[in-house]
């Protein structure tokens, strides 16, 4: 802290988390679309089982910390801000719709642009610009109207919840929940012949969990003048763009750090695996569908108060109730999209 000043810190535990993920969309196919997609319409759900590696050891390595003292789960927005559900299922509605849209969430567009895909820009671009005007811009006055923000009377999550009714200790409760998605994951047995899948879910585990521990030990260092977060891709986007933009606004900081990682690791894994290419977008309607998707996942995010990745994994690691209500809107919102984009509007 006497070296360095604590922006700069903050960074560069979020590259370093950020680098684990990219590098696992694309050395390891870790994808929230692409889960999606493969188990409704291909018949193969290694990619959706291996969320269960991931959370696993997302959610037993955060409440390990925890029950250490290195991590003050009160301290996230996940348990700082007062759970409002029917946020959490129209934020993900509308993040999974625009998701199935756009092609990608804002963590799977990140990624692809890493890998030379110049729509995926298009897709990050649009998405960081709705998720501003929804979070401080014009937008904004509408969503505290309707989904009013306060906070939180205490934890809000499954482990401090049951462990007040059952005495337990929340990470027990963890440690069974954790364990619970392990043994959903390897009951698959495709994915049990798949090291290669499960090692690089086991990383992006890690790589959320390290994002906790990093901040919470720069928030108590720098007398919180870092706050302690997880990785996320919606509002941080539009962070790094301004940041990339004026060097000042916000400043260096955990989110920034975050999505730079991302990008140096799927372009490091797309040269690994030799798949790095650059492509265009040919078809104007396709690129209207992906900028409309875009700004869908941007206004959803913000509302939801995270994607794919903050509500699905990083939410997720700390048992918030918001997390699985959350995806399961997100996925539902992506089931639908996809639907209307092979099937059209029109009922079977």
């Amino acid at each position: 802290m006497d070296a360095l000043p604590a922006g700069l810190l903050a960074a560069l535990v979020g590259l370093i988390g950020g680098l684990m993920l990219g590098l696992a969309a694309r050395l390891g196919e870790f994808c929230t679309l692409g889960a999606i997609e493969s188990a409704a319409y291909g018949q193969d759900q290694r990619r959706l089982r291996m969320w269960g590696v991931t959370l696993c050891v997302a959610i037993i390595g955060t409440f390990a910390l925890s029950a250490l003292g290195a991590i003050d789960l009160s301290l996230t927005i996940y348990h700082g801000v007062a759970w409002n559900p029917a946020a959490s299922v129209v934020g993900g509605l509308l993040f999974g719709y625009g998701m199935a849209y756009a092609g990608n969430c804002g963590f799977g567009a990140l990624t692809r642009f890493g890998g030379g895909d110049l729509r995926a820009l298009v897709v990050v671009v649009v998405m960081a610009i709705f998720g501003f005007i929804t979070l401080n811009g014009p937008l904004a006055p509408l969503r505290d109207a309707i989904f009013p923000q306060s906070a939180a009377d205490g934890m809000q999550g499954v482990a401090h919840t049951f462990g007040a009714v059952t005495g337990l200790p929340p990470f027990a409760i963890a440690v069974v929940v954790g364990l619970g998605f392990l043994a959903w994951a390897l009951a698959y047995a495709p994915l049990r012949g798949e090291p290669r899948m499960i090692f690089w879910a086991v990383v992006a585990g890690l790589a959320i969990v390290s994002g906790f521990w990093g901040t919470s030990a720069l928030y108590h260092a720098s007398f919180a003048a870092v706050p302690v977060e997880g990785h996320t891709y919606t509002a941080p986007l539009g962070r790094t763009l301004l940041y990339l933009m004026t060097s000042t606004a916000g400043g260096l900081s955990f989110p920034v750090g975050s999505v730079i990682g991302v990008l140096a690791g799927a372009f490091l894994g797309s040269f690994i695996r030799g798949r790095f290419r650059w492509e265009a977008c040919e078809d104007p309607r396709e690129l209207g569908r992906q900028v409309a998707g875009a700004a869908l996942m941007g206004i959803g995010g913000v509302i939801a108060l995270g994607c794919s990745v903050g509500q699905g994994l990083s939410a997720f690691a700390t048992l918030a109730w918001s997390a699985p209500v959350t995806l399961a809107a997100i996925v539902v919102g992506g089931l639908v999209g996809l639907r209307h984009l092979l099937s059209g509007f029109q009922p079977e």
